[in-house]
C-alpha cells in the first residue's frame, strides 16, 4: 500500500514550507531512511527521509513550490503499484514519512539520522548516487558532493568516474595487458585524452614528468540561488528595501573588558569546559541595555508595534551558503557562564546543521559580530520582523586620549542599525550610549 509523504510542521508557527529539491525522481527506488527531498522553512533546510524501502510513485509539486504543512508531496510505494487515486489529501489510514526534526523534538530513539556534517558522521548523498557508486564499487567518501551540506548528487558520481577513468581504444587496451603494460599514468593523445596504440608502444611522459605546465583556461563556476542563501537573499532584500535603515556607530573603549575576560576565562572554562569570547560578554552587555530601554527591544507584525516582554538576543553564525541567527533566550537573567554555554552550544548545532527551528525563533535583537575579521565597522542589515540590529567590529589597539594622556587602548566599533519607521533616533542613540557605558565599564555586568 502507498505511503505518503507529507510536508512536515517543524514549529508551532510553521504554515507552510518550500520544497528545494527532490533528491529521488519518480520510478527511482529508495531504501529506509535515504533522503527523499530538500525543504525549507524560515532559513533551514531540511531533508524529509524514507521511512521504508519503495518506489518513489508519485509527486505532486515541482522545485520551489510553497506547500501547506500536511499536505501530502509524493507517494512511496511497491514497484508496479496503482496510482490511480492517490491524491493530495492525507488519510488516517496511511502513516507520514517522518523528517529528522520532529524525531528529534519528540525525543523518539537515539538512532536518529543526522545529516552529514564537517566531521564526517554521515555521507550525504542521494539514493542514485549511492546506486552509482555502488556500481562502480566506489567509495563515495573520495567524492566531492556539489549538493548543500556537500551531498552528493548522481552527476557528481559520473563526473568523477569522467575524471578518474582511463579512456582507452580496445586495441590499446588489448596491447597494455598483453604485454602487461600500466597505462593508468599515460597521458593519452587521441580524442579528449583516450590513450590510443601509439601512446601504449611509445608512450609520452606523464603529466608529473613533463616540464612546463599547461594551464587550462578558467571557466566560471555557476551556482543557482536557491536553498539557504535563496532565503538569506530574500530576507536582506525584504527588510533592506521595507524598513528605512538608520545606522548610528560609537566607538568603545574595550580595555577593561579584556582584562576582565582575561580574569573570568579560567573561572568559566573550569565550570562548563567552555572559553569566555567578546561575543559573550556583549551579548550579556546588550540584554542588560535592552532591559533598560524596552524602546528598541520591539519588532513590527500586521502593522501592530510589538513590545517583548523577553529579552531573546540572536547573534548570526555563518554557515555553508549562508547564515542562521541561533537565539539565546532570557539572555538578560543569564549569567556570563550560562550564556557563553548557550552560545557555544548553539553555535557548535548551527555550523554542523543541527539546529532545530525552536532554537531559531522568537529572537526580539539580533547581533552580527565581525570581530574576528579585519573589519573596523559596517552597516547590518534589520534581521526583520526585529526593529534593530548591532554590529560588532574587531578591537584594536590604537593610540587614545585617556584621563589627559595620550595612551594605547583596546577599541572597538559598534554599529546601530534600526527601523525608523518605529524606533527614533534620540531612543537609539540612548540605547548606543548606555551600552557603551556599560562595555566600558564591565563590572556594571554584575549589578
Amino acid at each position: 500500500m502507498a505511503t505518503e509523504v507529507v510536508m512536515p510542521k517543524l514549529g508551532a508557527t510553521m504554515e507552510e514550507g518550500t520544497i528545494v529539491s527532490w533528491l529521488v525522481q519518480v520510478g527511482e527506488e529508495v531504501e529506509e531512511g535515504d533522503p527523499i527531498v530538500e525543504i525549507q522553512t524560515d532559513k533551514i533546510v531540511m531533508e524529509i527521509e524514507a521511512e521504508r524501502t519503495g518506489i518513489l510513485l508519485k509527486t505532486f509539486h515541482d522545485e520551489h513550490a510553497v506547500v501547506k504543512v500536511h499536505d501530502v508531496i509524493a507517494y512511496l510505494g511497491d514497484e508496479g503499484e496503482n496510482i490511480e487515486g492517490l491524491d493530495k489529501q492525507p488519510s488516517n489510514e496511511s502513516a507520514p514519512v517522518k523528517n529528522e526534526t520532529e524525531t528529534l523534538a519528540s525525543g523518539e530513539g537515539n538512532d536518529l539520522k543526522t545529516p552529514a556534517t564537517a566531521s564526517g558522521d554521515k555521507i550525504r548523498r542521494t539514493p542514485a548516487a549511492r546506486k552509482l557508486a555502488e556500481e562502480h564499487q566506489l567509495d563515495l567518501g573520495a567524492i566531492l558532493g556539489t549538493g548543500p551540506l556537500g551531498r552528493i548528487y548522481k552527476a557528481d558520481v559520473e563526473k568523477y568516474l569522467e575524471n578518474n577513468t582511463k579512456k582507452i581504444t580496445p586495441l590499446a587496451k588489448k596491447i597494455a595487458e598483453n604485454e602487461g603494460i600500466d597505462y593508468s599514468q599515460l597521458e593519452g593523445s587521441g580524442l579528449n585524452g583516450k590513450i590510443v596504440k601509439d601512446d601504449i608502444v611509445s608512450p609520452r611522459p606523464s603529466a608529473e614528468a613533463e616540464k612546463e605546465t599547461v594551464v587550462s583556461p578558467s571557466q566560471d563556476k555557476r551556482v543557482p540561488l536557491k536553498g539557504i542563501r535563496k532565503v538569506v537573499a530574500d530576507r536582506m532584500s525584504q527588510s533592506a528595501y521595507t524598513a528605512p535603515h538608520v545606522t548610528l556607530t560609537s566607538e568603545i573603549d574595550m580595555t577593561n573588558c579584556v582584562n576582565v575576560r582575561q580574569e573570568l576565562l579560567p573561572a568559566i572554562e573550569k565550570m562548563n569546559g567552555h572559553r569566555l569570547s567578546f561575543n559573550e560578554i556583549i551579548v550579556k552587555a546588550t540584554a542588560q541595555t535592552l532591559r533598560n530601554h524596552p524602546e528598541i527591544n520591539i519588532s513590527l507584525q500586521d502593522q501592530e508595534i510589538i513590545y517583548h516582554s523577553a529579552i531573546n538576543v540572536g547573534f548570526a553564525v555563518a554557515v555553508p551558503n549562508g547564515l542562521v541567527v541561533p537565539v539565546v533566550k532570557g539572555a538578560d537573567k543569564m549569567g556570563l557562564a550560562q550564556i557563553t554555554e548557550e552560545c557555544k552550544t548553539l553555535g557548535g548545532l548551527a555550523r554542523e546543521g543541527k539546529l532545530l527551528p525552536e532554537q531559531m525563533q522568537g529572537g526580539t535583537f539580533t547581533i552580527s559580530n565581525l570581530g574576528m575579521y579585519a573589519v573596523d565597522g559596517f552597516s547590518p542589515i534589520i534581521n526583520q520582523p526585529e526593529a534593530a540590529i548591532l554590529g560588532v567590529g574587531r578591537i584594536v589597539e590604537k593610540p587614545v586620549a585617556y584621563n589627559g594622556e595620550i595612551a594605547l587602548r583596546s577599541m572597538m566599533v559598534l554599529s546601530l542599525s534600526f527601523d525608523h519607521r518605529i524606533i527614533d533616533g534620540a531612543p537609539a542613540a540612548a540605547f548606543l550610549t548606555e551600552l557603551k557605558e556599560i562595555l566600558e565599564h564591565p563590572l556594571k555586568l554584575m549589578i
